[in-house]
């Protein structure tokens, strides 16, 4: 059950050994790929062994994998199809025309065609360029045209920099300020979760551009930010010491649901607006979250058992997960038996992924797409 997943040194040998033994028992299969930023010079290693054998690889460079000892800067996933599923490589999303959202529906609507109508409705999973500024809007507009035709899932690769960086591959290019979109068959739901408990207190992003927070009240984004935070939790912020503390305190977005949506704040302008992780619109009601710890609100025990609940125990077989890189920085060492917590809870033979800048899914199953902070999504990873 685990030969759908091996973590190699990104070097030829090890790789085209295993790549020659998947393939001498499944001819038609493909590779999903995940390899680290650090290693992202050696990606042509990966694509040369596939382009020799004539196998089809996608994937994303991320800012770290999730191994089984942890958080690793080294080496590469390869994930195993084992008949290759349709995929499509998207760059320059918001650049000349039609718009995002359109160039992907149309995309994902010609590979529906290699699906069995009468077959459970199969996955989208999205990999953004994490330095995309509206993929909430993206999301929005894609939801207006395909609706319910897929399920969505996803995660943003790129840079734990925010600095550009091309991040998204298939064998043969790779590319920034775009997406990897994949069609997994849909024997298997993703179900993200982020165990943030909304507060009572609300306010209003009364001037927003995109990712940007222009005033809060009325006020400016940080005069704002600054009050709550010490108001309600004695902590005096300063233009000096915002980053110490930003990521512990991120905002939450209410929606009609009654879901909350994290966005965590990355950058502070010399106007005193904010720059989150993801688009706030405009008028949106906020809260200020505080990051849980580790063992506060059980997220964990919550994701597994819904892991379960959607896909049957999930002992002994493969679980994909991607970690929010803003959760992994508030939990420090804690974010590490947080993974491990899952690995336990789930029984999942091995777990495979990567920290990811921002996620993709709902935290109600067949719920509308919208795009996270601070979460984890988990795919039980069937490779059929």
């Amino acid at each position: 059950m685990i030969e759908h997943m091996r973590p190699l040194p990104v070097e030829a040998d090890s790789i085209g050994s295993t790549l020659t033994q998947w393939q001498s028992g499944h001819p038609q299969m493909g590779v999903f790929a995940l390899l680290p930023e650090a290693e992202r010079a050696k990606l042509p290693i990966l694509q040369a062994d596939c382009q020799q054998r004539g196998i089809s690889l996608v994937g994303g460079i991320f800012p770290a994998l999730i191994t089984p000892q942890g958080f690793s800067g080294e080496g590469v996933w390869l994930l195993r199809l084992d008949e290759m599923v349709p995929a499509f490589l998207l760059p320059e999303l918001n650049v000349g025309e039609p718009e995002a959202a359109k160039k992907i529906a149309k995309a994902v609507e010609s590979a529906l065609a290699a699906f069995d109508a009468s077959a459970a409705k199969p996955t989208l999973y999205l990999i953004f360029d994490g330095l995309i500024p509206n993929i909430s809007t993206i999301l929005d507009g894609l939801y207006l045209r395909l609706a319910d035709r897929v399920n969505y899932a996803g995660a943003n690769a790129g840079s734990e920099t925010f600095q550009p960086m091309p991040c998204a591959f298939d064998g043969e290019r790779i590319i920034d300020n775009g997406v990897l979109g994949v069609l997994l068959p849909g024997n298997a739901t993703t179900i993200l979760e982020h165990g943030y408990p909304a507060p009572g207190r609300v306010m209003t992003a009364t001037s927003t551009e995109g990712n940007r927070i222009l005033s809060i009240d009325w006020r400016s984004a940080f005069d704002a930010y600054q009050e709550i935070i010490k108001a309600e939790y004695g902590i005096d912020l300063t233009r000096e010491n915002f980053y110490q503390y930003a990521v512990h305190f991120p905002f939450g977005i209410l929606r009609t649901s009654d879901e909350v949506v994290v966005r965590i704040p990355v950058a502070l302008a010399d106007d005193g607006s904010l720059f989150c992780v993801g688009e706030v619109p405009e008028n949106a009601m906020l809260v200020l979250l505080r990051a849980p710890t580790a063992d506060a609100g059980h997220c964990i025990t919550h994701l597994a058992k819904e892991i379960d609940a959607a896909n049957g125990p999930l002992l002994n077989r493969r679980l994909l997960t991607f970690y929010c890189a803003g959760r992994h920085m508030h939990l420090g060492e804690d974010a590490a038996r947080e993974l491990a917590e899952l690995n336990v809870q789930t029984g999942a033979a091995i777990m495979a992924g990567a920290l990811s800048l921002g996620e993709i899914g709902s935290t109600h199953e067949w719920g509308y797409p919208m795009f996270h902070n601070a979460a984890l999504v988990c795919t039980p990873w069937q490779g059929t």
